[in-house]
């Protein structure tokens, strides 16, 4: 997995759920190997988190992703529950079944005519409740959440495959969009994360993966197609 030492430090010493995007797109220090330094571990959804930053495969448009927080529950008891003690799963990767490139559009996800999908049709869960929370922790809004039901709606309620939760992640990201769209953002916030008519819309992004941050939570990394 390709990442230099310096970025690792600047992740494993950053506080949960925050990492400044430079270091995630910084080229390794000549001469200093990352066993002379000493690394403070983070859980490995934070590392897994950021490593795609860095490691994803991008073809097309820059390497600029959406710079979330990642969400955590509010008490250190929920955090110990739900995080720490929970057994958190890999991220999913959406990719067209044609593309080398990590990510589909969301506007192609959204689209009636449904794209093909490199392990589309694959089980997208194995072991998880009826239903997850899809979390955005987007820059100068609220966090927001919103549910997906796991299952499909056959007798035997069988889990949704990998194109069914690509598309509904998609839909409840353009949700967000529209709600936010509508209102203002938080005072101080950087502005070039305005979302709505004449900044960023559905058009503007790329549904890259989707990560497993709490038992029960998930939460999408998005990038930006220009």
């Amino acid at each position: 997995m390709r990442c230099c030492s310096h970025v690792f430090f600047s992740l494993l010493t950053s506080p949960v759920g925050q990492f400044p995007v430079a270091c995630a797109q910084s080229t390794a220090i000549q001469g200093t190997s990352s066993a002379s330094i000493a690394e403070p571990q983070q859980p490995q959804h934070i590392i897994e988190w950021y490593l795609l930053w860095e490691n994803s495969v991008v073809l097309n448009g820059p390497r600029r992703f959406v710079p979330q927080t990642i969400y955590q529950p509010h008490s250190q008891g929920d955090k110990e529950r739900y995080v720490a003690l929970a057994t958190l799963n890999p991220p999913i990767i959406f990719r067209a079944h044609d593309s080398l490139e990590w990510g589909v559009p969301l506007q192609t996800l959204l689209a009636k005519q449904a794209i093909r999908l490199l392990q589309g049709n694959e089980p997208a869960f194995s072991s998880i409740g009826p239903s997850v929370s899809i979390r955005m922790q987007w820059p100068g809004y609220q966090p927001y959440h919103k549910s997906i039901s796991t299952k499909d709606y056959s007798s035997t309620r069988r889990p949704i495959n990998i194109s069914k939760l690509a598309k509904l992640v998609a839909k409840r990201i353009q949700l967000f969009m529209e709600i936010m769209s509508k209102r203002p953002m938080e005072i101080g916030s950087d502005q070039q994360w305005r979302v709505g008519p004449h900044h960023i819309t559905l058009d503007d992004l790329i549904l890259v993966s989707l990560h497993h941050i709490s038992r029960g939570s998930w939460q999408p990394q998005i990038r930006l197609r220009r």
